[in-house]
């Protein structure tokens, strides 16, 4: 079997192609939730906390120094809260989708369980046992 023969098998596995779809629209979504949390959530926040864009803010730890051509090195935690809160909101959504799915599917149905080993042997012992009295 040829090295062109197994990729085919393999990409045409219904896994592979499934999870293809997955992450596409994963980062589909993800564009989405980022610009609901940036574009929506984020301007209500900075209204409730005075007007502060959260994306801005930041600790400038050396100024830029445009003479000897030297950017800016700060920490923009504004911009890793914004990160964190489309996180949340995207596990949020994803929690609720899978909630969801499991409500759909029928409830798994345990095969019962047979005897154990011993168990068996002692039901043999006990019925040879009533037969002898």
């Amino acid at each position: 079997m040829g090295m062109a023969s197994e990729f085919k098998d393999f990409v045409s596995r219904g896994n592979v192609v499934d999870l293809a779809v997955a992450v596409v629209i994963g980062g589909a979504f993800g564009k989405i939730v980022s610009s609901f949390v940036s574009d929506i959530i984020m301007p209500w926040v900075g209204l409730g906390t005075g007007g502060v864009d959260f994306s801005a803010l930041k600790v400038v730890l050396r100024p830029a120094d445009p003479a000897n051509k030297i950017a800016e090195l700060a920490l923009t935690y504004g911009a890793f809260f914004n990160t964190v809160l489309q996180f949340i909101i995207i596990a949020a959504a994803i929690f609720m989708v899978v909630k969801a799915i499991n409500k759909m599917r029928p409830p798994a149905v345990d095969a019962p369980a047979g005897p154990t080993p011993s168990e068996a042997l002692l039901t043999e012992i006990r019925d040879l046992l009533k037969s002898r009295a």
